[in-house]
């Protein structure tokens, strides 16, 4: 009987063990559970905090977006109408009502015009006389700068173009008063087959827009070479009446106040823009190239 209860009792201890160590173990696990937990809430929520703090750096970088200044003129007169009857027949009396107005994908943005006179005198000789006009205007743009600052390095483009004409003997140029913001005249003679060309051509910018007028003339079959200072003030006559009929299109009446300073040099990295900022390089002017518009017409 004494074995009986020794073996009992040696059952009971070995039971209550069991028991105690069973109920620790999920003690454990729940511990081990919420500590793990925890874990990974706190790595969830330092990524999710260097997600928002990346996204609100994005969001702060992409918000400082680059603005240039708004263009001024947004349309351009009729080339063929820039000038007044009075004016055309001073400078080409024998084609003042023959117009040749120059192709143009869009004519608020690039526009030109051209008119030639022969006044033929007979065995005394004739008189001829060219004239181009041609109107090229930049819009504003994010890439490529504002449209004063676009118009700025075309107009240095061009006078510089003119200045470098091939086979040009006696070149001038001087500054034009009363024309926009900055205005050149680049005169020259150039001698051809015909005679001897006196060739003036006046480059004028007013803010945006940029308008270069060509002029020559020649004494023809022996008649007497014109004027280069008369050529060269009827040119820049023109001038001022194209710049103002700019001005006048787009409901301004003081063409030379407008873009009264050259914006600082930009070079644009391509051409305006979309087909409203046009480019340098496709300027309409059928003849304002100096080289062409001294034998365009002869």
């Amino acid at each position: 009987m004494r074995d009986d209860r020794a073996q009992r009792s040696q059952r009971s201890r070995r039971l209550s063990r069991a028991l105690v160590c069973a109920a620790a173990v999920p003690a454990i696990l729940i511990t081990a559970a919420c500590s793990s937990d925890s874990g990974d809430a706190k790595a969830k929520g330092a990524g999710e905090g260097a997600q928002q703090s990346a996204g609100g750096g994005t969001q702060s970088s992409s918000s400082a977006s680059p603005t240039v200044q708004a263009a001024v003129f947004k349309k351009l007169p009729d080339a063929c109408a820039a000038l007044s009857g009075k004016t055309l027949t001073a400078l080409v009396p024998k084609g003042a009502k023959a117009a040749k107005k120059g192709s143009s994908d869009d004519p608020s943005s690039r526009a030109s015009c051209s008119w030639s006179s022969l006044d033929n005198n007979g065995v005394k000789g004739s008189q001829f006389r060219w004239l181009n006009v041609s109107l090229i205007r930049f819009d504003s743009d994010a890439t490529l700068g504002s449209g004063d600052a676009q118009a700025h390095t075309y107009f240095t483009r061009q006078v510089k173009d003119a200045q470098g004409v091939d086979g040009a003997k006696n070149p001038k140029s001087e500054p034009v008063s009363g024309a926009g913001a900055e205005s050149t005249v680049v005169r020259y003679d150039l001698k051809k087959k015909e005679g001897l060309f006196k060739q003036q051509t006046v480059v004028a910018r007013l803010s945006n827009v940029v308008v270069t007028v060509d002029y020559n003339g020649a004494g023809l079959a022996g008649d007497k070479t014109p004027s280069a200072d008369d050529l060269t003030k009827s040119a820049e006559k023109a001038v001022r009446e194209v710049v103002a009929a700019v001005s006048s299109a787009n409901g301004s009446s003081s063409p030379a106040s407008s873009g009264a300073t050259a914006p600082a040099s930009k070079s644009p990295s391509k051409s305006p823009s979309k087909s409203a900022s046009p480019s340098p390089s496709k300027s309409s002017s059928t003849g304002a190239s100096p080289s062409k518009s001294s034998g365009g017409k002869s």
